[in-house]
Order: C-alpha cells, then sequence, then structure tokens
C-alpha cells in the first residue's frame, strides 16, 4: 500500500485530460479509473444525458415503484397516491434549484450587480442541493395531498423511504461529477483526481497561485459521496423492516429526518465544496450542518413525545381504519370495472377476494354451526317430504 503519492505521479495527474479517479492509498485500480459524466448522447440532436440527471430520475422511479408497492399497507389510495408523488418531484426539483442558488448568490450576480435569472434556471450546468429537493417536494407533496384527500403522516411516511433509495443513488452522480469530496485522507479508499487536487489545493493553501507538487503528493480526499450513499441505504433497510413495527403514523418521516440528518451532519464536517452560511477569519457555519442538526433535534423530540402519547392511548394506525378499508375496496372496484371495460381477461373468483380482502373471515366455529343448520334444514325437508308421501298412500 502505498503512503502517498510522488511527485512525478503528481505532475502526471495535473498534465492529464482529467477524466481518471486514483486511489493512491490502496492497489484498486493502479492506472486510474476513467470516468465521463455524460452517460450517452441522444443521436440526430446531440444532446447529453448526463450520469448526475440519469441516477436521480433512476433513483426517483425506483422510489416511487416503492411507494406504489407499500402504499396499501399503509391505507393510501394508490391513484391519490400518483399525484401526490408527482407534485413531490416537481417540488422536489424546483426547491433542489432554489436552495442553491439562494446560497450561491454571488455567482449568479452580473457586473453591474443585477441577478442573472437565465443563469440561474441553467440546471444542466449544475447546483442541486438536496435539502432544497427535501423541502420543496414536501411543500408541493403535502399541498397535493390535502387537495386529493391523502393522510398526510401516511404519505411522509412512504416519502421518507423514498428519499432514502433517491438519495442513496443520487450520490453517485457525484462520483461521475468528481464532486462532494472531503478532507485529506490516508484510508484505503481516499480518491484523488486532476480537479481534486487542484480544488484541495485551493482549500488548504488558499494564497498559492500554482500548486506545489511536494504540497500536493498528500491530497487525496475522503469521498464523502460513497459515505452518504451508504448511510441512505443503511437507513432504508432500518426503516423497511421496522415499518411493520411502527407505533403510529408518521414515525417512519421522523425517523428519517432524524437519521439523515445526522449522517449529514458528520459527512459534512468532512466536506471542503459545502455551502457556507458564514465563512469569515472568526467563524465558518455550512448551511447543511445547521439544518441537519436541526432535523435531528426535532426528530428526537417529536420522537420521544408521538411515543409517550402512544403508551397513553394505544397503537392507532389509519389502515386499520374502516375509512382506509372503504377508500380501498373502492379502488379496487375501479381497478375491476376498468379491466372489464377494456375487454381484459378477468377472474371473477381471483379478483373477488380482493374486494373482500378486509373483510372478517369465518371461524371454525361459526363454519360448524353453518353446516349443522344447512343438515337440519334438509333433515326436517325429507321428513316432510316422507309425510307427505304416506297421506297421499
Amino acid at each position: 500500500m502505498l503512503a502517498a503519492m510522488t511527485q512525478d505521479f503528481v505532475r502526471e495527474i495535473l498534465e492529464g485530460d482529467g477524466s481518471r479517479l486514483y486511489f493512491p492509498n490502496s492497489k484498486l485500480f493502479p492506472d486510474g479509473l476513467k470516468i465521463d459524466r455524460v452517460f450517452f448522447t441522444i443521436p440526430g440532436i446531440d444532446l447529453e444525458i448526463y450520469w448526475y440527471g440519469f441516477l436521480i430520475a433512476l433513483g426517483m422511479v425506483l422510489a416511487m415503484v416503492y411507494a406504489f408497492k407499500r402504499c396499501r399497507k399503509f391505507g393510501v389510495d394508490p391513484d391519490r397516491l400518483t399525484d401526490t408523488v408527482l407534485a413531490g418531484l416537481i417540488g422536489g426539483v424546483i426547491g433542489a434549484r432554489a436552495y442553491y442558488v439562494i446560497f450561491s448568490l454571488d455567482r449568479y450576480m452580473t457586473d453591474e450587480g443585477t441577478f442573472d435569472i437565465i443563469e440561474a434556471l441553467k440546471i444542466r450546468d449544475g447546483g442541486l442541493a438536496i435539502y432544497g429537493g427535501v423541502i420543496g417536494g414536501l411543500l408541493f407533496g403535502v399541498l397535493m395531498a390535502k387537495i386529493r384527500k391523502v393522510k398526510i403522516p401516511c404519505a411522509l411516511d412512504l416519502a421518507g423511504m423514498g428519499f432514502l433509495i433517491g438519495q442513496c443513488l443520487g450520490r453517485w452522480g457525484n462520483f461521475f461529477n468528481q464532486e462532494a469530496f472531503g478532507v485529506k485522507t490516508t484510508l484505503p479508499w481516499g480518491m484523488t483526481s486532476q480537479r481534486i487536487i487542484n480544488e484541495l489545493y485551493a482549500y488548504y493553501y488558499p494564497t498559492n497561485v500554482s500548486i506545489v507538487t511536494n504540497r500536493a503528493t498528500e491530497l487525496i480526499a475522503h469521498p464523502c459521496f460513497l459515505y452518504e450513499s451508504l448511510w441512505c441505504l443503511a437507513g432504508f433497510l432500518l426503516l423497511h423492516f421496522y415499518s411493520k413495527h411502527r407505533k403510529f403514523d408518521g414515525e417512519l418521516f421522523l425517523m428519517y429526518i432524524g437519521w439523515y440528518g445526522l449522517g449529514r451532519f458528520w459527512i459534512e464536517a468532512l466536506r471542503t465544496d459545502s455551502l457556507f452560511l458564514i465563512n469569515n477569519d472568526t467563524m465558518q457555519l455550512k448551511v447543511s450542518q445547521l439544518v441537519a442538526g436541526t432535523c435531528v433535534i426535532f426528530a428526537l423530540i417529536m420522537l420521544v413525545y408521538m411515543h409517550m402519547a402512544v403508551k397513553k392511548r394505544g397503537v392507532h394506525l389509519y389502515c386499520d381504519t374502516e375509512e382506509s378499508k372503504e377508500l380501498l375496496r373502492q379502488y379496487d372496484e375501479k381497478v375491476l370495472t376498468s379491466k372489464r371495460r377494456n375487454g381484459k381477461n378477468v377472474n371473477d373468483k381471483l379478483d373477488e377476494h380482493i374486494l373482500a380482502e378486509d373483510e372478517p373471515e369465518e371461524s371454525d366455529s361459526d363454519t360448524a354451526a353453518s353446516v349443522e343448520a344447512d343438515n337440519s334444514e334438509v333433515n326436517e325437508a325429507n321428513e316432510k317430504d316422507a309425510s307427505s308421501e304416506t297421506d297421499a298412500e
């Protein structure tokens, strides 16, 4: 295992085309890993589709699929959830961009001191903040949930697990963009590249104009995107398996913001490319750390309060209510009607159990009583027939 890079190796990286990532502290990919931020180009119009956008979109799709697969367990009508999710996706994109622009206003100001709205709208040039996406998605999603009369705590539980799926995948877009890295490290999975060396050098030696190679031999960074991706994966698995034991609607969402906030707080402390709320010689305060810390405290307070309330009144989940069961029964009837109208072969016996899945099943004693009643009716009928035959004789 190499302890650090050599000066010749640093020069080789700086003189290259910048498309390779290296892991100098290990023997992994000794010649570097060639990456391209462009996933593919659409023929004819030469429109480039970036890995970052593709992975975010893929994360959104998988999150939606998961939510639809689980929505019945939470007592939510799939059709109404569709409208809520679509509104949340639109709000997520708007929020992610707005959050980034607000805390990076200097980048979008012209020489005349005016705000350049055209540049601010160029999402393809980069600049999406996850916390902004979560905030925007929640605002738009909750508004649509109110309009479509979806139980908001249940929708938030599904949204929390969906966010973890999207964030787990979306963070790998940072890998292809060579961003979201941290401070220097000697760990085996530390990474470096032309861009990382340039930006880390400016971070550690801000007064130097040109790079001194002997100083740059230790510029190997923490892959913070990887830490956050794994943290989100662990959080998703935790919430998925705990979901069947939840004590109240909204509990999973509170656990999500607490879990993600806790991870983001320590990961953000490693990053060198964060958005700062305050950044001067006296104090440095990162926006995401402030938001993350607030989320953790809020989640802990609410979880403790709600668990105390549940102990007093017992567990009451929306999916167990007659209102929820009736909504799902109406949804199933609508699906069956649509299938029949479209001329699809519908097995009525197979589908009828869906409509009756919430009805109480007969116990063995009830079944036995029913059989006995049927038998007694048959015996009485036979006796009457025999009596009538005797009278006829």
